[in-house]
C-alpha cells in the first residue's frame, strides 16, 4: 500500500499565500514586458520584487475594507515595496491579473494531476501482468457470459486512463492562455506586444479573442476533463465492489489489521473505498455543469462566474488528486481469490460454452436459428436443474445426428477463449516513449 494522502501540497497550491504570489508573478511579468518597450523604467520590476514582503493576512485585511481582491493586493505591494509599485497594474484591469493567474495555478494543480494518472497507470499495469493468464468468467447483464482472462479488466482500465491522459493534457494545453488586454480586451492602454511578451514569459499563450475575460469553454474543457476522470475511476470502482458481494467473492479490498466493518455485524467487509470513490465522483460531475454554466457570460463579461471558480477551481482540482491516489491504493492492495474465480467459471456447468456449440453446429451445415434452438433448448433445461449441460447435449439425438461426441467435447476448451489475451496486451502495451519512461 502506499502511503497515507496528504492535501499539502494541493492546499498549498490554493493557498491565499500563492495565490498572491502568482498574481505578483504577472504583475511583474506585465511590468518587465513594459520596460522591455520602455514604457516603464528600467528595473523597476526587479525593484519591487526586492522590497516587496507579501502578507496574506494584511491583504485580506485591506479587503475587508476596499471589497475588492486585486485592490488590495496591490495597495499592499505598494506599502511594502514603496513608490516603484506605481507602475505596476499600469494599463491592466483585475482580470487580466485574476485569469492568467488562474491558468497558472490550474496548470500547476494539472501537472499534479497527470502525476497521479500516470502513477495508476503503472499499477494498473502491474496488476494486468500479474493476472494475464488468471481466467474467469466475463459478464454482460451482470448475467454469466463467455470466459476471459482477468488480466484483461486491469489492461482495459490501463487503456482507458491513458485516454484520461491523453483528455487531461489537451486540456492543460487549453488553459495555458492568459490576457493582458484591458478593460475588454482591446488593449486600450496597452497593446498585444506588451501581452505577448508577458506571457510567454508565464509559459502562457494570449488569448485568441479576450473580452475582459478569457473565454470560459477553455474552463469547461478543463472541468469537464476531470468530470470524465472521475466516471473512469467510478466504473473501475463499481466492478471493485461487486467482485467483493458475496455472491461472486472474486476480490476484494485490503482489509487492515483493527479494520471493522460494521458496527453491528462483525463479520462485515466493506468495500468502503470503492463506494467512497462512486460518490466522490458524483460531485466531479456535479462541478462540471457548474463550469459549463460559467461559458455564458453578459457582453464583454459580469462577475458570476467568479465565485462559483473560487470554489471548483480548489475543490476539484484537490478531489481528483485525492481520488487517483486513493484509487491507486485500493489497486495495489486489492486481494484476488482465484479459486473463487475457478468455482465461477464452473458455477453453470459449462452454459458459458453455448456459443461455441452454436458455431460448431453452423460448421456442420445446420441453420443459425435451427441451431441456436436445439442449444437453447439444452441451456434452458441445464439452467432448470435437470442435468449438465453437456450431458444434455450429447444426449440431444438432434444434436448428435450432426456432432460427434469429440467435437462436443472440443466447444468446452478454455484455452481457445483465452487465445488472444497475447495480442490484446501487445496492443494495449505498446507504449509512447515517454510513457514507457515515465
Amino acid at each position: 500500500m502506499i502511503a497515507r494522502y496528504t492535501r499539502q501540497e494541493m492546499a498549498r497550491l490554493w493557498s491565499d499565500e500563492h495565490r498572491y504570489e502568482v498574481w505578483l508573478q504577472v504583475e511583474l511579468a506585465a511590468c518587465e514586458a513594459m520596460e522591455s518597450l520602455g514604457i516603464v523604467p528600467k528595473g523597476t520590476a526587479e525593484e519591487v520584487r526586492a522590497r516587496v514582503r507579501l502578507d496574506a493576512q494584511r491583504i485580506l485585511e485591506i479587503e475587508n475594507v476596499t471589497r475588492h481582491d486585486v485592490i488590495a493586493f496591490l495597495s499592499h505591494v505598494e506599502e511594502t515595496a514603496g513608490p516603484p509599485a506605481r507602475w505596476l497594474h499600469l494599463g491592466m484591469t483585475s482580470s487580466d491579473v485574476l485569469d492568467t493567474a488562474f491558468a497558472i495555478l490550474l496548470g500547476e494543480a494539472m501537472d499534479r494531476i497527470l502525476e497521479g494518472v500516470i502513477g495508476l497507470r503503472r499499477v494498473l499495469r502491474e496488476r494486468a501482468f500479474e493476472f494475464r493468464t488468471t481466467p474467469c468468467v466475463g459478464r454482460t447483464h451482470g448475467i454469466h457470459a463467455e470466459p476471459i482472462a482477468l488480466g484483461l479488466v486491469f489492461a482495459r482500465w490501463y487503456a482507458e486512463m491513458g485516454r484520461n491522459l491523453g483528455r487531461l493534457r489537451r486540456a492543460r494545453e487549453s488553459i495555458a492562455v492568459g490576457k493582458i488586454a484591458g478593460a475588454v480586451g482591446v488593449y486600450g492602454n496597452l497593446s498585444p506586444e506588451i501581452e505577448a511578451r508577458c506571457l510567454a514569459a508565464l509559459g502562457l499563450r494570449p488569448e485568441t479573442v479576450a473580452t475582459q475575460v478569457v473565454a470560459r469553454d477553455r474552463h469547461a474543457e478543463y472541468f469537464t476533463a476531470l468530470a470524465i476522470l472521475g466516471a473512469s475511476i467510478e466504473k473501475i470502482a463499481l466492478t471493485v465492489r461487486h467482485w467483493q458481494r458475496t455472491e461472486v467473492g472474486e476480490a476484494e479490498e485490503a482489509f487492515g489489521r483493527g479494520q471493522k466493518g460494521s458496527s453491528a455485524m462483525p463479520h462485515k467487509k466493506n468495500p468502503i473505498l470503492s463506494e467512497n470513490l462512486c460518490g466522490l465522483a458524483r460531485i466531479l460531475r456535479a462541478d462540471a455543469l457548474a463550469a459549463l454554466e460559467n461559458v455564458a457570460l453578459w457582453h464583454e463579461r459580469d462577475i458570476s462566474h467568479s465565485s462559483v471558480e473560487r470554489i471548483i477551481g480548489p475543490d476539484v482540482t484537490t478531489l481528483a488528486d485525492f481520488m487517483l491516489h486513493r484509487l491507486r491504493g485500493l489497486i495495489e492492495g486489492l486481494v484476488v481469490h482465484k479459486e473463487r474465480c475457478d468455482e465461477n467459471l464452473g458455477r453453470l456447468g459449462g452454459l458459458i460454452f453455448s456459443e461455441a456449440v452454436l458455431l460448431r453446429l453452423v460448421r456442420a451445415g445446420l441453420g443459425r436459428q435451427e441451431a441456436y434452438g436445439l442449444v437453447q433448448r439444452n441451456a434452458l433445461r441445464a439452467l432448470s436443474g435437470e442435468g449438465r449441460f453437456a450431458d444434455l447435449l450429447s444426449d440431444d439425438p438432434d444434436v448428435r445426428a450432426v456432432l460427434s461426441k469429440e467435437a462436443l467435447e472440443e466447444c468446452f476448451d478454455l484455452p481457445h477463449h483465452l487465445r488472444h489475451v497475447d495480442a490484446i496486451f501487445e496492443r494495449t502495451f505498446r507504449e509512447e516513449p515517454e510513457e514507457a519512461s515515465g
